[in-house]
Order: C-alpha cells, then sequence, then structure tokens
C-alpha cells in the first residue's frame, strides 16, 4: 500500500483547490455541531450548576399576606422538602445620576444564617449586616448599568416613606438569572433591579411582623407536583394566594430553557445542510477522478492490486479532506463555542460560565464526517472496484449525440456558439445540473434564513415599541386603585394624555386544561395602547366576552364560540363562565383581553385599576420624573424608550454575531459549490476547450463558455434558494416560538437583496481563481493527452 499511498498524496496536491474547499464545507458543519453541542451542554452544566449550588426552589407562589403558623402546614404536605417563606415587594428608586424613577423588587433575606432557598452569590462586597436596616444587596445587572458600587446610598419610596439605602454587596440569585421587571418581557438594567435586605427591615417598613407574602419550595424525589400545588392552592385561598406553579413556569428558567431548546434545534438543522453539501461534493469531484484515472486504475488492477485495496485507495481521497475538516472544524467548533458563551453570558445572569468541551461531542463529530466522507465516496469506489482492467485501458466511451431542446427550438441559430455549448452541455447532465443548482441554493437558503431572524427580531420591535405602545410612561400600581385615587394622575403638571388598565389574576379552565393567567381590562383600543397582532393590523375588542391570544386559546383548547370557566383568584374569588369571542396573534407573551366594565362587572366590585399609561411633555418630564420618585403606591415605573433601547442593544450583539458566523458559512458553502463546479468542469472539458482555442476561439469566449455554465446555475440557484430560505426560515419561526414569544414571519427586500449580492460576489471570486487557471492553460499538454 505504500506506493498507493504515494499516489494519493500527489493526486491530492495535484487536486488541492478542490479538496481544501471539500474540507472548508466539512470543517464549517463540524464547528457548527460542535460549538452548538458544547454550548447547549454548557448552558445546561452552568445552570444546573448554579441551581444546585444557591438550592433554586421548585415550586413558587404569591399571595398577600399569609400568617407563619401555616408554614408547619405546609411542611406536612407529602412530597415537601424544604420551605423558605419570604417578603417581596416593589418599589420606587432615586438612583444617583438617573433622572427618570428606577424601580426595584425588594426581597428578604433570614436574620440568621443563609437562605434556605434561592440563595445569593456575592460578587462584590459583603452581605449585609442584619442589625442595620439600611443595608441592601443589589443585583450585579443593576449596579453594572448605573455604575453603582459597594458604599453608595440610593433612595426608595418603601411602602409610602423616603428610606435612603446602603448598597454593601453586589448580587446574583438563580431566581433572576434573566432579570425583568413584572409585567415587562425585556431587560431595562438601567430602571429595574432586584435588592435584597433583611426580613426585620422589610417587616417593620411594610407591617409585616409574623407574616410572609412569598412562598418558595423544594420537593423530594418522586413527589407529585401537582398534587402540591393542588393542596397549597386550598390552603391559602383564603390568604390571596395567586395560585402555587412550578419551575416551568418561572420567567426566568422559562427563557433560559427556551434558549437551551432552540440550541438543540439548530444542532440538527445547520450541520445537516452543510455535510450533506460535503457528500455531494465529494461524490462529483470523486466520480470525476474515476474517469480521468481508468487507465491508472487499470494498471493498479493488472498489477496485483485487489478490488479491495483499489476501494480503500479511492476511499481516501474522501477521508483526507474529511481528516483535515474534523481536525479544523473541532479546533474552530470550540473556540467558536467557548465565544458564543461568552454572548450568552451577556445576557443572562450567572456567576460563573462552566464550558465543558464533551469528547463526545468531538466523537459524533467523527462519526458524521465520515459518514459523509463515506456517502460521498461510495459510488465512486464501488465504480472503481467494478471496472475490469481491459476496459479501463480504453477510454471511456465518448455519450451518444441527441439533439436537445435547444437544438430542436427555432432559436438556436440565433444564439452564438459558445451560449449553444453551455446549453447542450447543462441538457446532456441535467441530474447532475439539478444537483449543482439545488446546493448552491442552500446556500442562498442559509443567507435568507440568517437575516430572516433579524428582520424578525426588528418587525417585533416595530410592532411593539411603535404600533402598539404610544405611551411614553407606564405607572404600576402597588395595589389595585380606586379609578377616583388612579385618575389623579392624569392631572399631574405634563401629562398631555392618560389611559388605565386593570389585570386580574385568575385560572382559566376548559375541561380538564386549564391556566394561570392575567385577564387585562382595556378601556380602548385605539388610544395609547393598542391590540395588534404579529402582521402589524390592529384588532378591537369584541363587544363582550373573551379575546384570547392564539397560542393561550391553543393550550387551552378553545375556538371563538366556546365557554371558559374564569376562577379569580384575588378579591371576592368569584367564579363565572365567558365566553370566547376571538382571538389575535401577538408576538409577545399569552394575554387574555375584556373590555374594562366588564372585567369589573364580573369580578364582582365596584371597578379598580392596576396601573396607567401616559403621554407626556417632554419639557416637563423632569418635573414629573421627580414627583413619580416620591409618589405613595407606584410599585413601578416603565420607559418605553428606555425599554426599546435595552432591547435593541441585548438584540443587535446577539443578531449580529449570529448573521456574521451564518453569513460567514454560507459563503464558504457557495464558495465551495461554484469553484469545484468550476474545477471539475475545467477538468473534463480541457481538451474540448483546447480544440476550440485551436480553431480559433479567444481566451474571452473559452471563458463565457467555462464559467458561463456556472454563471447559469447561480442564476437558477437565486429564486430556488430564495425558496428553500423561506421554507427554512418557516422551521426555524416555528422551532424557536415558544408561550414567551412568537417570531413573526416577515422578509424584506434588504433580505434577499443582501443574499444575492453575497452569491453574486462569491460567484466572481470563484470565477477569477478559475479563470486564471484556464488563461495558463498548456494547448499542447492537454492535447496530447489521450482519455
Amino acid at each position: 500500500m505504500r506506493q498507493l499511498n504515494r499516489k494519493l498524496l500527489r493526486d491530492l496536491l495535484h487536486m488541492k483547490g478542490q479538496m481544501l474547499a471539500v474540507t472548508a464545507v466539512v470543517a464549517c458543519g463540524i464547528a457548527m455541531f460542535v460549538s452548538m453541542s458544547n454550548v447547549k451542554y454548557s448552558l445546561e452544566m452552568t445552570r444546573a450548576d448554579y441551581y444546585s449550588r444557591f438550592r433554586f426552589a421548585d415550586l413558587f407562589m404569591q399571595l398577600k399576606r399569609a400568617p407563619e403558623f401555616t408554614l408547619e402546614a405546609v411542611r406536612r404536605i407529602p412530597g415537601v422538602a424544604t420551605v423558605a417563606p419570604r417578603i417581596v415587594t416593589n418599589v420606587t428608586l432615586d438612583v444617583p445620576g438617573l433622572d427618570e424613577p428606577a424601580t426595584a423588587q425588594l426581597v428578604s433575606l433570614p436574620d440568621r444564617g443563609a437562605a434556605a432557598l434561592n440563595g445569593v452569590f456575592i460578587a462584590e462586597g459583603r452581605m449585609i449586616d442584619p442589625s442595620r436596616p439600611e443595608e441592601v444587596v443589589a443585583s450585579k445587572p443593576f449596579m453594572k448599568a448605573n455604575r453603582l458600587k459597594p458604599g453608595d446610598h440610593i433612595g426608595a419610596v418603601i411602602n409610602g416613606r423616603w428610606k435612603r439605602l446602603l448598597i454593601v454587596g453586589v448580587g446574583l440569585s438563580p431566581e433572576y438569572i434573566y432579570e425583568v421587571q413584572p409585567g415587562a418581557f425585556f431587560p431595562d438594567n438601567r430602571r429595574f433591579g432586584v435588592f435584597w435586605m433583611s426580613r426585620k427591615a422589610l417587616e417593620s417598613a411594610l407591617d409585616m411582623s409574623g407574616a410572609f407574602n412569598d412562598l418558595s419550595l423544594t420537593l423530594t424525589h418522586g413527589a407529585s407536583e401537582k398534587e402540591v400545588i393542588r393542596q397549597l392552592d386550598r390552603m391559602f385561598s383564603r390568604y390571596g394566594s395567586l395560585g402555587a406553579y412550578g419551575r416551568d413556569q418561572q420567567l426566568s428558567d422559562r427563557f433560559i430553557g427556551d434558549e437551551i431548546r432552540i440550541l438543540g434545534m439548530e444542532i440538527t438543522v445547520l450541520p445537516t445542510i452543510f455535510l450533506a453539501v460535503a457528500v455531494f461534493l465529494l461524490n462529483i469531484v470523486l466520480q470525476r477522478l474515476v474517469s480521468t484515472q481508468r487507465e491508472q486504475i487499470a494498471v493498479l488492477k493488472a498489477n496485483g492490486y485487489g478490488d479491495e485495496e483499489v476501494g480503500l485507495h479511492v476511499l481516501g481521497f474522501a477521508l483526507a479532506p474529511t481528516v483535515a475538516g474534523v481536525i479544523v472544524g473541532t479546533g474552530l467548533g470550540a473556540w467558536l463555542g467557548s465565544a458564543l458563551l461568552q454572548l450568552y453570558g451577556d445576557v443572562y445572569n450567572f456567576p460563573r460560565l462552566l464550558y465543558v468541551f464533551r469528547m463526545e461531542n468531538a466523537l459524533g463529530a467523527v462519526l458524521l464526517s465520515f459518514g459523509a466522507a463515506v456517502g460521498g465516496a461510495l459510488m465512486a469506489a464501488r465504480r472503481a472496484v467494478k471496472l475490469p482492467p481491459a476496459e479501463a485501458m480504453r477510454p471511456e466511451s465518448p455519450p451518444v449525440y441527441r439533439p436537445g431542446l435547444l437544438d430542436r427550438s427555432p432559436i438556436a441559430h440565433h444564439l452564438s456558439m459558445p451560449v449553444r455549448i453551455i446549453v447542450r452541455n447543462i441538457e446532456r447532465h441535467p441530474f447532475k445540473s439539478a444537483l449543482s443548482v439545488t446546493m448552491i441554493s442552500l446556500a442562498v437558503a442559509i443567507l435568507v434564513a440568517g437575516r430572516y431572524t433579524f428582520d424578525s427580531v426588528e418587525r417585533m420591535s416595530e410592532v411593539e415599541f411603535g404600533s402598539r405602545h404610544r405611551e411614553d410612561v407606564t405607572v404600576i400600581f402597588n395595589d389595585a386603585m380606586p379609578p377616583s385615587t388612579a385618575y389623579s394622575f392624569a392631572s399631574m403638571p405634563g401629562v398631555l394624555e392618560a389611559e388605565y388598565y386593570r389585570e386580574e389574576p385568575v385560572r382559566l379552565t376548559n375541561s380538564y386544561r386549564s391556566r394561570r393567567q392575567t385577564i387585562k381590562g382595556l378601556q380602548k383600543t385605539d388610544g395609547l395602547q393598542r391590540l395588534i397582532d404579529a402582521h402589524d393590523r390592529p384588532q378591537r375588542l369584541p363587544e363582550h366576552g373573551l379575546l384570547l391570544t392564539t397560542t393561550l386559546a391553543d393550550l387551552l383548547g378553545v375556538k371563538p364560540g366556546d365557554v371558559l370557566r374564569v376562577d379569580f383568584l384575588q378579591g371576592a374569588r368569584r367564579s363565572v363562565d365567558v365566553p370566547v369571542s376571538g382571538t389575535i396573534d401577538e408576538i409577545l407573551g399569552l394575554s387574555a383581553y375584556l373590555r374594562l366594565d366588564e372585567l369589573n362587572r364580573l369580578a364582582g366590585d365596584g371597578g379598580a385599576l392596576s396601573a396607567g399609561v401616559l403621554k407626556i411633555d417632554a419639557s416637563r418630564s423632569a418635573e414629573l420624573n421627580d414627583r413619580f420618585k416620591r409618589t405613595p403606591g407606584v410599585a413601578g415605573i416603565m420607559m418605553l424608550q428606555a425599554l426599546k433601547k435595552s432591547f435593541d442593544e441585548m438584540i443587535a450583539k446577539s443578531m449580529n454575531t449570529s448573521t456574521f458566523i451564518l453569513t460567514s458559512f454560507a459563503c464558504v458553502l457557495a464558495f465551495a459549490m461554484i469553484y469545484n463546479g468550476a474545477r471539475i468542469t475545467l477538468s473534463e472539458r480541457a481538451r474540448e476547450l483546447s480544440s476550440l482555442r485551436v480553431l480559433g476561439m479567444t481566451k474571452r469566449e473559452i471563458a463565457v463558455i467555462l464559467l458561463g455554465e456556472q454563471a447559469i446555475f447561480c442564476a437558477a440557484a437565486i429564486p430556488l434558494g430564495f425558496l428553500f430560505g423561506i421554507m427554512l426560515s418557516t422551521l426555524l419561526a416555528k422551532a424557536l416560538s415558544s408561550e414567551l414569544y412568537r417570531l413573526p414571519l416577515v422578509f424584506t427586500p434588504a433580505n434577499f437583496l443582501f443574499a444575492f449580492a453575497v452569491l453574486v460576489t462569491v460567484a466572481i471570486v470563484s470565477g477569477v481563481i478559475v479563470g486564471r487557471k484556464l488563461v495558463t492553460l498548456d494547448l499542447i499538454a492537454v492535447l496530447k493527452t489521450r482519455e
């Protein structure tokens, strides 16, 4: 085999351009598989490590106020392992250097010992001293966004009283991996943070001595979560419980869980495309190799080399670029995975990121790549093995000429000779031509799908922060206010327009399907807050009955005309039957809407309001901000433009990175296809092209014949790639969507123009490289070659 190995090495060096192209495609596929697999596993391990070290709870429950003696009954529930009561409230902050009011969620810590559940990691500074009620630990994202440090003071309105708080530490908690203000979907770290302070201090400030309003639990192995939730709901219904729920409904865990699920989907789809192209490239390269080395194969067999040795020799042409691709791709994937994990670390708040390079992923990459190599080489190897030596010594029989569609067409004689040669060659190899177009179109599809997520998020921003929300400020009340009190915000100097809404926590039930949900009662839908669907179309509230988001209706298994059981979870805790009058396809969250007066009637009270949305005079914003900071009864302030800016910054970083990676890999894919196609055509038709040069054709005409075929393939691949890109984007939209958000299916002209421009650029570059080979073609040597 030593002679065969030397021959293999010589041939690989001779075909180095084509082999490098195959290596690059394999490396891209392996890099995507390794990086995404490692990131997915690393995120899972980082989350599991964080949850374990800081004792993240299994169940959560918020309520109005419950006495501590009820905890003994909770501990006796079968399956309950650990019980941790807390006091949690939202307050308004006055942050140094920030004109607008900020919001904090205050969370109590035990006065003795560490928190039993949902512990706090101290990243900087120290833990609070329970004997000093003014001390707090602030969340790291808030501290970083406001450039604060331990030792700084901050003002807060707690239960209507102004307090000056001292920040002594910077903390993180597994409960707030994705830190957002209640009622929001996007983080605004400048204006929202989590503060931990002593239980004694919060008890005193909120008059909660001997009571709690938040409960966390862990369960024993094998315990029934549903049964524990049922008993908790029954036990605490009299104390204003909003219903217990598990980790799967905890906002922070749902966001990180969705990211892990999305990575799992991408591991399957994108590397598969690259490896499929690698199989095709190897197949056409090796098929051509066997055709051009017929005489050499015959000589090898005549000199005693068996079918197995010849087959392995051909297989070596596939394994060599594959091995190189695995090595390069694995290294690139390891580096890329580490960089991507750091990107996730900028969005999600972990005390440490555990990047784990799994050998199982590397082994999986090896198996996938070698499977692709064998798949690409199998047909060529079988052809070489079955080729009899006597037949191989003769040149391959030329194909039988038959007039094609072009030859029978009346326009044939109007076309130039180079164009006719190009079209005839495509007609004679329809299957190969169709596969070439398909493979190039996959590169276009990846470009379209890569830009689609960017365009989709842009549309999400336009709908949410442009069409749907037209207010400047949302004021969230600490407790539901009677309309007479809430309307006072409209009379503040500088408020140009005001609207109010009511949110009621309920349980929606349809047969065996049930869901904890908030019903939002709206005054109108054509003012500061509008009902807008995913296609940016305004919708109206029905005169009577519920309007549900499409996803919520699907989860509950209802359609317009059905009736839902609505159990109110606070106040009079009434249970009523309400018809479903319509659905709306919204982008964010799960929502249920009613007219405000109808919600008041169903709740059975005189009416209450949860929040107000305000349009303000920009020239008086400083005065209003100062009033908001010191207004009792305000639990939080949300600034629309601040949320939009935070959203844009967060999305820009992640989307730009993912788009750059996909674009780079798609360029490699397109270049490999176009370059290999042109090189194989040159190899197959070198004698023909040289003969045409001798007969008087110019270099330009010869270049048109050689590169024109690839140009036609690219032109045909563009619309097909657009179609595949739309299909791939649709698949991504379904896979990436969740209960928290749905990506709208939107395609902008810039997306398709971008894919077109990238493909044309890659085609020109590969054409220039192959064209240089054509210029240096040795006519005499080629014409002497006998095939």
